[in-house]
């Protein structure tokens, strides 16, 4: 099974702990000039020194492709482009990038062949391959996520991505009209009488004809974005670090209660939709009190769920068409 929506450092863990893409910013230095020399400071602690801003830039982490795009810069090589093309239809490629192989093992030759002036990666590849990539261009490696502060993560990477490609104007564009998202959404929650409603939202999969479910918990870039909509996170358990994500199966959701329920799956992916699949004729998914009220929403394909602003703001829109219809 293609688990599209694992990041490379996920790859890595149990097959049961689906783990994502998505936190706070490291520490940047100030450009001196568009046209001049720009000195950054990655994730990693790393000083990379850039002539001036990027304009060939691989991207071998979806978000960070998405961010890319929404700042007028477009890749020119990305990371499993068949997968980003299904998963993130909010944020499309506007170009055809050469594909520079999977997401956690980026083929060092073809990345080499396109002579970037700029690879943006993040910390969840290896740091053994982040070494080789450094041998072929500068590396910007971002760190990938930060339950303490996931929206934070998110505008900081946009943020050095913007110093490194000289595009700062727009990434301020970006969060005003996201933090004008996110009270347009909320006001039109609270005048529907949706605030402090117990939500829950999560994804999941079929996995050895098992169906596991990822919840997406206060620490998530998903969980973060509801409650910043006055929505009551519904999940108790704990989330990992990074993405906020935790694990469970279909007896876990027994303890949700009354909720609104919901989830993104993928039309591309048939064993990403378990709640309208193998879960539509078992018993104790058919006797959960949100499913038997109808209280359970697919929200459209091709948000990308551990994205930047742009799939973020297509997120709200679709939580609140979903609550209010």
């Amino acid at each position: 099974m293609r688990r599209l929506l694992l990041p490379a450092a996920a790859l890595a863990a149990t097959a049961l702990t689906l783990t994502a893409c998505g936190t706070t910013e490291p520490a940047a230095d100030d450009a001196k000039k568009s046209t001049g020399s720009i000195t950054l400071t990655d994730a990693s602690g790393q000083k990379v020194q850039l002539d001036g801003p990027a304009k060939k830039v691989v991207g071998t982490e979806w978000n960070v492709v998405e961010s890319l795009i929404s700042l007028g810069v477009d890749p020119v090589g990305v990371a499993d482009v068949k997968g980003y093309k299904t998963w993130n239809t909010a944020v499309p490629l506007k170009n055809e990038p050469k594909d520079v192989g999977m997401r956690g093992e980026p083929s060092m030759d073809t990345i080499a062949s396109l002579k970037p002036d700029l690879i943006v990666a993040t910390t969840d590849l290896p740091p053994a391959a982040v070494k080789q990539l450094r041998k072929v261009a500068p590396v910007l490696n971002v760190q990938a996520a930060d339950a303490a502060d996931p929206i934070g993560r998110m505008t900081g990477n946009l943020d050095l991505l913007a110093k490194a490609t000289g595009t700062t104007e727009k990434s301020e564009k970006l969060k005003k009209d996201f933090g004008a998202k996110l009270a347009e959404g909320n006001k039109a929650l609270a005048a529907a009488g949706f605030a402090g409603t117990k939500y829950a939202f999560a994804d999941g999969y079929v996995v050895s004809n098992q169906v596991s479910i990822r919840p997406y918990t206060s620490g998530s870039l998903i969980g973060a974005v509801n409650e910043k909509l006055g929505l009551k996170n519904a999940w108790t358990v704990k989330g990992d670090p990074a993405y906020g994500l935790a694990a469970t199966d279909v007896e876990g959701l027994t303890k949700l209660g009354d909720v609104q329920f919901a989830y993104i799956g993928s039309d591309g992916d048939k064993n990403s939709t378990p709640f309208t699949g193998v879960l539509a004729k078992d018993k104790v998914w058919t006797s959960l009190p949100f499913v038997k009220k109808g209280n359970v929403h697919r929200l459209p394909d091709g948000i990308w769920m551990f994205g930047g602003p742009e799939s973020m703001n297509r997120y709200v829109d679709t939580v609140v068409a979903a609550l209010t219809k």
